[in-house]
């Protein structure tokens, strides 16, 4: 399935897209870490599968992130040997984890805003892992991957400056407001055969700068759930991004950093197109 929330900021409401693309309404409360931890996903498909969903008409509403607010979205940095590369990190022998603040996120369409004092505001396309159930400790990747509800088209919006040569943690770079733009949908995990073979691409004003794989992540979506799971409890309605490929301005000769008025689109397999607009605070 995909879950997907619509309507004006603050106030959308949960919707489901059947398999011809109509969109419905759903009667659950929001999407969240509740919805997940008492079986919506299951809800969903019966209701769906019945007949029972009434169609909601699509035209003009907004689409917001497929989640509400989540408890804590978890980010893996340096995941992809290309990326480490062209950045000159040292390849990680361990995932490199930091946190962002969970009111980063935004709708897929949703303007992004460049920060106050900001010169080196990137872009990151990246895979997100929404959790399902609730994991500590997994003992095995399928023990991981079971704990996994779906996933999303994560832009990781990060400030270099901030992040790199401010001193402290990677988290001042990572967030400022909307700096993670999210969905349009949630894909529920059964839709996705393999998350290790889907392709990544992202533009800006319609120059290509990325275009990569899962496949050459360094910790796999596997791997990277049973680690956290280590490290910390990870609950229904968390996010995980999941590290982006190469292709970010931090990386290129010429360091094309975001400026007002430019356009961000992005899509991954499957999983819809984002596009936003750059802005400024």
């Amino acid at each position: 399935m995909k879950l997907l929330r619509v309507g004006p900021v603050g106030q959308e409401r949960p919707a489901v897209l059947d398999g011809a693309g109509n969109l419905r309404e759903i009667s659950e409360a929001e999407i969240d870490g509740a919805f997940f931890a008492s079986g919506g996903v299951a809800r969903v498909r019966e209701a769906l599968e019945r007949d029972e969903l009434p169609v909601l008409d699509g035209e003009g509403l907004r689409i917001g992130a497929p989640i509400a607010r989540p408890g804590k979205i978890v980010c893996i940095g340096l995941n992809y040997r290309d990326h480490a590369e062209e950045t000159n990190a040292e390849i990680p022998a361990e995932p490199i984890i930091f946190m962002k603040a969970p009111n980063t996120i935004v709708g897929p369409y949703d303007e992004v805003l460049i920060p106050r004092d900001s010169v080196k505001t990137d872009w990151e396309v990246e895979l997100a892992v929404v959790i399902g159930q609730t994991v500590r400790y997994a003992e095995s990747h399928e023990e991981a991957l079971a704990a996994v509800a779906g996933y999303a088209i994560s832009n990781d919006v990060s400030e270099r400056e901030f992040q790199l040569e401010r001193g402290g943690q990677w988290d001042k770079g990572k967030s400022c407001e909307t700096f993670n733009p999210l969905g349009p949908w949630l894909v529920t995990a059964d839709e996705i055969a393999d998350p290790q073979d889907l392709g990544l691409r992202l533009w800006v004003d319609g120059m290509p700068y990325q275009n990569g794989s899962t496949k050459n992540m360094i910790f796999h979506v596997a791997e990277v759930v049973r680690y956290l799971s280590r490290f910390m409890v990870l609950e229904p309605g968390d996010v995980i991004n999941t590290g982006t490929p190469a292709g970010v301005a931090l990386g290129l000769p010429d360091k094309p950093y975001l400026r007002a008025g430019q356009v961000m689109e992005l899509e991954i397999d499957g999983m819809g197109r984002q596009r936003q607009t750059v802005g400024q605070a």
